[in-house]
């Protein structure tokens, strides 16, 4: 009998410090997590400090020769490069290093394929990977010149690379509607939030944060989480009930990361745009690890990216459990800031009670005495507002109240 079993990739990291940049040795730390969630191992790494990345091989020669032997030494199969390569770059080091080549976006597109789940998911990261592959088609020398017509076709017919584009580029627009169809949906629901009035608020943040479980104990939505990279990939939206009577939805994000793929920002528009429509933006942070204020930065750069700007922003600073240094933490382009620990439940009570408030600064406290004849207009309240006092007098019924600036003029 053989045993048959899926053999463990071996990888060495490698990435460039140039002069302008002094957390590469951060981005390569990073990086091994994100080889050990796509399921490799990570056997040893490589640094080169230069002005830029080597144009045809990414590193400079006497460092390629030293990875090369780090490769036997190691008994690696391939190599992970923290940058995203060009073409020329892929095939010269393959060629150069003779094993397998990848580089950060190729990782990341991998961990996001495992992790999808919804058919909403799948379609994005078949896009994000399809447009990845469109600018990386290289054939294999003689493979290039394979006819594509067969019989009856005149000339030297389409050539085996050709056929490959044409195909990925037919199934990219495919794809591009079936997000399109997305999107209106999307749209869709968007609209009867506004009709209904109902508040959102977007959990977003660097990868591993806590957004999940966030969501998770706050509302009971049961998604996944783990200590990995990209744990939940499908956005999750859930009714947060406040201590007030007052509602407003929770949806979680997928996570942010340095470096994030351009072709995954783009395919994930339909998603990443809950937080642009939201009225409320939650930024998670994992106070308890060391590169916060860098990952701070990653979430608000990628943030205006997405045109994200002139939202309410409440930045809470997760994982207080495990802190060992209690310090004052500041954001400076939040509105409000609180310390939390989602596991422990610390500081969630503040929380909810903070939610209401900044839902109360959008609205107006009314008192009037509403006709028995219009009694219709106290279920619009209730709807709508947070009811303080209802007391039925004989002339009609008092309310006092809080209501929604734009619900103001039809109550």
């Amino acid at each position: 009998m053989y045993e048959m079993g899926e053999q463990l990739e071996r990888v060495i990291l490698a990435g460039v410090q140039t002069y302008d940049s002094d957390d590469t040795a951060e981005s390569l730390m990073e990086l091994r997590e994100l080889v050990q969630t796509a399921g490799a191992l990570t056997v040893g790494s490589v640094m080169q400090s230069r002005e830029s990345a080597h144009p045809a091989t990414y590193l400079g020669k006497g460092k390629l020769e030293e990875l090369k032997e780090l490769i036997y030494n190691c008994d690696a199969t391939g190599v992970v490069c923290d940058d995203e390569l060009s073409p020329a770059q892929l095939n010269n080091l393959e060629r150069e290093l003779e094993c397998k080549v990848m580089d950060r976006t190729m990782v990341i597109l991998d961990i996001f394929a495992s992790r999808a789940k919804t058919s909403e998911g799948k379609i994005q990261v078949e896009l994000a990977q399809l447009k990845y592959r469109a600018a990386r088609l290289v054939g294999m020398r003689a493979s290039l010149s394979r006819l594509g017509g067969g019989i009856g076709t005149r000339g030297p017919g389409e050539k085996k690379l050709e056929m490959d584009r044409r195909l990925i580029h037919a199934r990219i627009g495919q794809l591009k509607e079936q997000l399109e169809e997305v999107r209106k949906h999307r749209e869709l629901i968007r609209n009867q939030r506004e009709k209904s009035r109902t508040k959102v608020a977007a959990i977003v943040g660097y990868t591993n944060a806590g957004k999940s479980t966030l969501l998770n104990v706050l509302t009971g939505a049961g998604v996944l989480e783990e200590d990995k990279l990209f744990a939940t990939l499908d956005p999750t939206t859930r009714v947060l009930d406040l201590p007030g009577k007052q509602q407003i939805l929770l949806t979680d994000t997928v996570g942010f990361i340095r470096k994030l793929p351009h072709h995954l920002i783009e395919a994930f528009k339909s998603t990443l745009e809950e937080a642009k429509y939201a009225d409320i933006i939650l930024h998670v942070v994992d106070a308890s690890n060391p590169r916060k204020e860098d990952h701070m930065h990653v979430v608000y750069d990628t943030l205006r990216q997405l045109g994200v700007e002139n939202k309410k922003i409440i930045t809470l600073f997760n994982k207080q459990d495990i802190c060992f240094d209690k310090e004052q933490l500041r954001d400076f382009q939040a509105d409000y800031v609180l310390n939390i620990s989602a596991r422990s439940k610390e500081g969630l009570e503040e929380l909810k009670q903070l939610l209401e408030q900044v839902l109360r600064e959008e609205q107006v406290y009314v008192e009037r005495l509403y006709p028995y004849d219009q009694a219709g207009k106290i279920s619009l309240v209730r709807k709508y507002g947070q009811v303080i006092q209802e007391e039925y007098l004989p002339e009609g019924i008092c309310i006092k109240a809080y209501i929604p600036m734009e619900a103001y003029h039809n109550m």
